[in-house]
């Protein structure tokens, strides 16, 4: 198999270390999205693979999702021969729980990772994105240079974050580990990355890589024209990107987005969540963009965001509607970190079962 190699769709994020640029995401795979159907996320993973979608995303908190991807690998490369999955890299985290933040130890650490090694059936993890619920415990220091020696032990290839602000990153890297990459929440609707991220990236070579770009959903031909419902939801998902909506300038001017981005897709033959997406993509130390998918009914649409370029005059006409927004609350993830906030109510913090 080979999957596609338009260069375009495909980005060094340093020397040797190539990723697709959209990146398949596994989250909607582990439960509390409805129900998985295990074969068809598998025969998903092949399907996306073979159209040039080379990079998946997982994490140890994802529920079952390393095994899939476990099962994935094994299934492919006794179909297509060993060197089948050459170009495929999988993204997974490291999420220890809040709880136990203040005693985690490094024999903990290592059976995080060897647990990921283990279900992701994988000698070497080719990179671990490590997240720090609470910066009240100060620990987070200590914990990855834990991870910087089981890179040197050959347990993982690159040590990268999650949802760390630029202060932490700054002093993560003052402090001998500098971060690979760094995964944020960034959309039309959330460009908290933009403020102080973005200069830090383009000085130190650390690259973005973008969830939530279509903000769960609500970014689509489906909320166009929908009058306000308030904040009854089936899912955290849409419950956490509606008060995002309402950060960014309430129901009223997200419409006018919608009702923009729909012209722009008009223009372009593709869907308001590919106009979206492409967005994100076209932002400034941005490597790639997080696909989520339960079902591989997208994977037409999402190759498209690959080949859809904004033009200036896109840009100017979301630019209109974007310079009316309210400032971005903060960085990265600081409205996520207040505990009792709308948004830190929201959250779950301990979904790491213990290592056996």
């Amino acid at each position: 198999m080979n999957p596609s190699q338009h260069s375009h769709h495909r980005i060094e994020l340093a020397p040797g270390y190539e990723i697709s640029r959209l990146l398949k995401g596994g989250w909607q795979l582990a439960g509390g999205h409805g129900n998985v159907d295990h074969a068809g996320a598998i025969a998903d993973m092949a399907a996306y693979y073979d159209a040039g979608i080379t990079t998946f995303d997982c994490a140890d908190i994802y529920t079952g999702v390393e095994e899939m991807i476990g099962e994935f690998r094994a299934d492919y490369l006794q179909r297509h021969g060993p060197d089948s999955l050459s170009q495929l890299r999988v993204h997974t985290k490291f999420v220890p729980d809040l709880a136990i933040l203040p005693t985690i130890d490094k024999r903990q650490v290592e059976q995080i990772i060897d647990r990921s090694l283990k279900r992701l059936r994988m000698e070497r993890l080719d990179l671990v994105q490590f997240h720090w619920w609470d910066y009240g415990v100060p620990r987070y220091l200590e914990v990855a240079h834990w991870l910087l020696e089981l890179q040197r032990a050959g347990k993982i290839d690159r040590v990268g974050g999650t949802n760390f602000d630029t202060a932490h990153v700054r002093e993560l890297a003052d402090a001998g580990v500098p971060l690979f990459s760094m995964q944020v929440q960034y959309s039309l609707l959330d460009q908290r990355p933009l403020p102080l991220m973005t200069p830090y990236c383009e000085q130190s070579g650390m690259k973005l890589l973008c969830y939530g770009s279509v903000a769960g959903g609500f970014l689509s031909e489906r909320w166009l024209g929908v009058s306000d419902p308030g904040q009854s939801f089936e899912n955290r998902s849409l419950v956490k990107y509606k008060l995002i909506i309402d950060d960014f300038g309430g129901w009223d001017l997200f419409q006018q987005l919608l009702v923009q981005l729909k012209q722009i897709a008009l223009r372009h033959g593709v869907s308001i969540s590919t106009v979206a997406m492409r967005w994100v993509l076209q932002q400034p130390s941005v490597a790639a963009v997080i696909v989520g998918v339960r079902r591989g009914d997208h994977l037409a649409d999402h190759l498209k965001v690959l080949d859809l370029q904004l033009d200036a005059a896109d840009l100017a006409a979301l630019d209109a509607v974007l310079s009316q927004r309210s400032a971005p609350s903060g960085d990265v993830y600081a409205v996520e970190r207040d505990l009792e906030g709308r948004h830190g109510r929201i959250m779950k913090y301990d979904l790491n079962d213990k290592p056996h």
